[in-house]
């Protein structure tokens, strides 16, 4: 319970940075999110494009963009394991531990 708590903490601190900074993101694998995008489109009414045009969602038929999207995460995702492996959060100094805890009690 306390680690979906953290999780949840967690995404909702990235959703509020990503809207207040206006950022997509970085992470994110486009042709994926186009695919799911087209596809949540379609579910909710929107008329389907005739034509030969092929939109931004096609790049998600292409298995070699597909993959080369997938690499990329993957780095993302080590590198990020990588970074939160080597963190050691810091103790608390003196003056913050009073402002906390004001009545001395443990």
């Amino acid at each position: 319970q306390v680690a979906a708590v953290a999780v949840a903490r967690k995404l909702t601190v990235l959703c509020w940075h990503l809207l207040t900074n206006e950022e997509d993101y970085l992470w994110a694998r486009p042709s994926l999110v186009a695919h799911k995008t087209r596809g949540m489109e379609l579910q909710a009414g929107r008329a389907q494009k005739k034509g030969n045009t092929r939109g931004p969602a096609y790049a998600h038929n292409i298995k070699q963009l597909r993959d080369q999207e997938m690499h990329v995460a993957e780095q993302a995702q080590r590198r990020y394991e990588h970074f939160v492996e080597a963190w050691r959060p810091r103790p608390p100094k003196e003056k913050a531990r009073g402002r906390l805890n004001p009545a001395g009690h443990r």
